[in-house]
């Protein structure tokens, strides 16, 4: 009877401790959020390795909205529609993406997911934050996701995700608010009078 008592005790108190620790990951997410979010916009630069290669460039984010440059593509996205224009072919694929493909582009896009779909967990890793998200549907483009947030700052220097085959890895650095403007994240063909453009949706 106690053994039972004393195993209920403690189921208890690790479930309390879990919650505890989701909810501190959410608080952490909300004022990272917060920070990113700025309504105005803001930038930054980032590199990035794993499943979608290797590639380095500057990102301009303002909501869902971003556009991000590389030495090889640049990427137009409004919110729904996604314009990348490959500066070798000089072709316009239009495409409507998914998260994950988002997510690849885009290293913030996790302040829009996490609020729904995600089981939260954090600890601290030196100068940093560590928020462990985990999808609660197996079916979920992006599986799982690590977020090193910085602790005095709130500002994100890390995002890694894994898909069903394999991890990506986003370092990001030089954020800083900005007052972007709407048009930034919409292609203009005028500025590309050669290139082909496909529609892929």
């Amino acid at each position: 009877m106690k053994r039972t008592l004393f195993i209920s005790l403690l189921l208890a108190l690790s479930a309390s401790v879990f919650a505890q620790n989701a909810s501190k990951a959410r608080q952490i997410l909300d004022k990272t959020a917060a920070v990113v979010g700025n309504k105005s916009g803001a930038s930054a630069s980032f590199t990035m390795s794993g499943k979608y290669g290797n590639a380095s460039g500057t990102i301009i984010i303002k909501g869902r909205k971003f556009h991000a440059r590389t030495g090889q593509a640049i990427v137009w996205f409004d919110g729904k529609t996604e314009w990348t224009y490959m500066k070798n072919t000089e072709e316009v694929n239009i495409t409507t993406p998914t998260e994950a493909q988002q997510q690849a582009m885009n290293p913030y896009q996790f302040i829009n997911i996490y609020k729904n779909g995600f089981t939260l967990g954090m600890k601290t890793v030196g100068a940093n934050y560590q928020v462990h998200l985990t999808a609660q549907n197996k079916k979920r483009s992006i599986q799982e996701m690590y977020i090193l947030i910085n602790k005095s700052t709130y500002k994100p220097v890390q995002v890694k995700m894994r898909q069903a085959n394999g991890w990506t890895t986003i370092n990001i650095s030089k954020f800083k608010a900005s007052n972007i403007s709407d048009a930034t994240f919409i292609f203009n063909p005028k500025n590309y009078p050669d290139a082909e453009i496909i529609d892929l949706r």
